[in-house]
């Protein structure tokens, strides 16, 4: 089986003049050009078909486009002519990055020995679809909260080191960095370039945002870009960048530089500049401006604490002014006498008070006196105890032999009982 019957497959057949193992040995080798006229013959059997791929390259020469198509899941490509006839019937402004479908027809040059395919017709890749995806992405984003203010982070007053996505050598990285400096001219930045369309666009992107992300000097990250088309910009609407913008720790600010149709990054992003140069002046204070504003706080300091001085000071002069403070003699003696009557009521009132608990003084001591036992002693009578202290009340308490403490107005003697006395003896 030559090659050319294994490619064709079941069913075909291929060429008559196909170069067969036949027709070419060691020794008599068959000619370049019939074995090229034998790939062209087989390859002109091949139909046109519909491709869908990504612009890799594009150039223009004598009014013909040599250009490459990319698989957009894989890095496959292939060669693509755009003759000049037909050139004048597709878009005038496909370019580099841009997702397209081509209706195909492989050629194979004799001469040259290039295999390539001719296209006779070239469109966007369907942007209705497109713009409908992305409105329900959207959707799905908003009902999950994605764009939520309340998730949003606030962007530091002046960030010690400003993260920069943007393409390389590109104006959208001239202007941020211009007028981020021409405001802070202590301004530091961190860049990470990315392509800003086609094919490299997400996971370039991606990868830079992880790798600022991860670096705690970097307070703000900004993705810059300087505009463009709604199918140029629709790698700033892949789900997967959106998704890692909303969970990043760091505040981040999309700069992509539109107006109309604004990709899916500007809704979720903590901050939206409308263009690269506004996302400069929203990250940084302009040092002029935050001087006039310190000058101008001093002023209105100065101006206040001036002011309440002088209040302070009025306030005092007429204080003083008052006639307590200007002759306070008078007052004080008046106090004087007042604080001399109350002194001269308040002993006539603890002396009557004395007098008065004196006398209820002696009337106690009278009646306690006259209460007390001791006087009863006094008058000549005299106290039986008991051992342990016990008053004898009862004749018959005090048997015979029992001893006895008769206590007296002076002091106490000891006695024993011949017991009890009948009455009358």
């Amino acid at each position: 089986m030559t090659v050319f019957e294994a490619a064709a497959g079941p069913g075909e057949t291929p060429p008559a003049d196909a170069v067969a193992p036949r027709d070419s040995t060691s020794d008599a080798p068959t000619s370049v050009a019939r074995l090229n006229a034998t790939i062209r013959d087989f390859i002109a059997r091949w139909n046109t078909v519909w491709v869908e791929g990504e612009i890799t390259s594009w150039n223009v020469r004598a009014g013909n486009v040599f250009a490459r198509l990319k698989d957009t899941q894989s890095d496959a490509q292939i060669s693509i002519r755009i003759w000049s006839s037909v050139r004048g019937r597709i878009p005038s402004d496909l370019g580099v990055g841009d997702h397209v479908v081509a209706a195909v027809k492989a050629d194979y040059f004799v001469k040259s020995g290039d295999f390539s395919f001719a296209v006779s017709a070239m469109k966007h890749v369907g942007l209705g679809d497109q713009l409908e995806r992305l409105e329900k992405l959207r959707l799905q984003l908003r009902q999950e909260g994605l764009f939520d203010s309340s998730r949003k982070k606030r962007l530091p007053f002046l960030p010690h080191v400003i993260g920069l996505i943007t393409g390389e050598r590109s104006d959208a990285e001239k202007d941020v960095r211009r007028n981020a400096e021409l405001r802070w001219p202590q301004v530091r930045f961190r860049t990470e370039y990315a392509a800003v369309q086609g094919d490299r666009c997400v996971p370039d992107t991606l990868a830079a945002l992880k790798r600022l992300d991860a670096d705690p000097e970097v307070d703000v990250i900004v993705i810059a870009r300087g505009g463009g088309d709604p199918q140029t910009l629709l790698g700033f609407s892949d789900e997967r960048l959106v998704r890692a913008v909303a969970a990043a720790s760091t505040p981040v600010v999309s700069a992509i530089g539109h107006e109309n149709d604004h990709p899916l990054l500007d809704d979720v992003a903590d901050l939206r500049a409308s263009t690269p140069t506004d996302a400069a002046k929203r990250v940084v204070p302009d040092v002029g401006e935050q001087r006039a504003l310190i000058a101008q706080l001093r002023s209105r300091a100065t101006s206040r604490l001036t002011q309440r001085l002088s209040h302070d000071i009025a306030q005092l002069e007429q204080l003083r002014s008052r006639p307590v403070l200007r002759s306070p003699a008078p007052i004080i003696d008046a106090r004087a006498q007042e604080l001399w009557l109350l002194q001269s009521r308040g002993r006539d009132t603890l002396t009557r008070q004395l007098d008065t608990a004196g006398r209820r003084t002696s009337e106690l001591r009278a009646s306690l006196r006259a209460l007390s036992p001791a006087a009863t002693l006094a008058r000549g009578y005299a106290i039986a105890h008991l051992e342990g202290g016990v008053i004898l009340r009862d004749a018959a308490d005090a048997p015979a032999g029992s001893a006895l403490t008769i206590t007296v107005d002076h002091g106490s003697v000891a006695a024993r009982s011949e017991g009890e006395i009948a009455e009358g003896s």
